[in-house]
């Protein structure tokens, strides 16, 4: 029986790597994951809630928000799930952090090196196929040398590290073979390779919990596993709906161009076009009205846990997006 915690729960990856007393895991791993490029000694966490641009603006909200000894500042995310523009997110992200240095009146616009760390338990079709780690930074195009280094995204891809216990050879593979395996060790790995490893295994026992940390690892769990379920749900009736629409749509629209190309030929060749590009159409329509409502489905979640925790409706609109009069009935159904 597994005996750790999943770290792809929000609640369990903030648990091992955004509180104080395991902060030497989140420098550790950084270290190892910048390896002879720099060496962090110590940060410090910062709030992980970026206020809007403007009175309007809704808040971004960080898995860990941190600054170094030297003045980088650090973001990292867990993605359990794809998501639609999940690059072009990471890059807004990252410049938020890096406009909210901006200071009022004279200002040289000397600023502080920003990296995002995103660990991804999916495929981005938008990445390198087949690579664990993605490194992305502003360069020139024709000659690949860095022309700034004040931001800096790196995608690591957890699907592509097919390496097991034994064939790890450095303590960052090390660190992506239990990261991606955890959830499911009875024993802890490479406790006699590296000491964080054991702290790792102490921080992350769930025999170790408090009830009330059990309640919220577990209320995580559930809301990442209803999460996907929802997901799958919503896919597949989109790939249902997609295949229906396109149907009636190619029928009907190759029906229209093969009577206007002639009885014969016209209706063969218009059909099969017609039907090819309307099926395409439907399904792109379903898999987009299914992802939708997976993403709604999963704030509902949300809101079901922040109402439990007591939060205000006006936070939790601000993290879910949802009405207030949406909030209210999700606070009915609970009672």
């Amino acid at each position: 029986m597994a005996q750790f915690i999943n770290p792809f729960s929000d609640w369990g990856f903030k648990h091992i790597f955004g509180r104080e007393i395991s902060k030497d895991l989140l420098i550790c791993f950084l270290n190892d994951l910048f390896a002879g490029e720099f060496v962090i000694k110590s940060l410090a966490f910062g709030n992980k809630e970026q206020i809007g641009l403007s009175k309007d603006s809704r808040e971004v909200i960080f898995d860990i928000y941190c600054t170094t000894d030297e003045g980088k500042e650090i973001i990292v995310e867990m993605q359990n799930r794809g998501q639609e523009h999940f690059i072009d997110r990471a890059l807004y992200y990252t410049s938020r952090v890096i406009v909210n240095q901006g200071i009022k009146g004279e200002w040289d616009y000397n600023i502080r090196p920003v990296y995002t760390i995103c660990f991804m338990n999916f495929v981005d079709p938008l990445l390198p196929l087949g690579k664990l780690r993605t490194d992305m930074i502003l360069a020139d195009k024709d000659n690949g040398k860095m022309v700034s280094d004040k931001i800096r995204m790196v995608y690591l891809m957890l699907p592509f590290f097919e390496k097991t216990e034994t064939e790890c050879e450095n303590d960052f593979e090390r660190w992506i073979f239990v990261l991606k395996n955890m959830n499911t060790f009875e024993r802890m790995p490479f406790l006699a390779k590296n000491a964080v490893f054991k702290k790792l295994a102490e921080i992350s026992d769930l025999r170790t919990l408090s009830k009330k940390d059990m309640d919220k690892y577990e209320d995580s769990i559930r809301i990442m596993r209803d999460a996907y379920a929802t997901y799958k749900y919503a896919i597949k009736t989109g790939l249902e709906d997609g295949r229906k629409q396109g149907l009636e749509e190619g029928m009907a629209q190759g029906m229209a161009q093969g009577m206007a190309q002639g009885m014969a030929q016209g209706m063969e060749k218009g059909m099969a076009q017609g039907m090819e590009k309307g099926m395409a159409q439907g399904m792109e329509k379903g898999m987009e009205k299914g992802k939708a409502e997976a993403e709604r489905q999963k704030n509902i979640e949300f809101a079901k846990l922040m109402l439990s925790d007591g939060d205000s409706t006006e936070k939790i609109q601000r993290y879910t997006g949802l009405t207030a009069e949406e909030i209210n009935e999700i606070a009915q159904s609970l009672h």
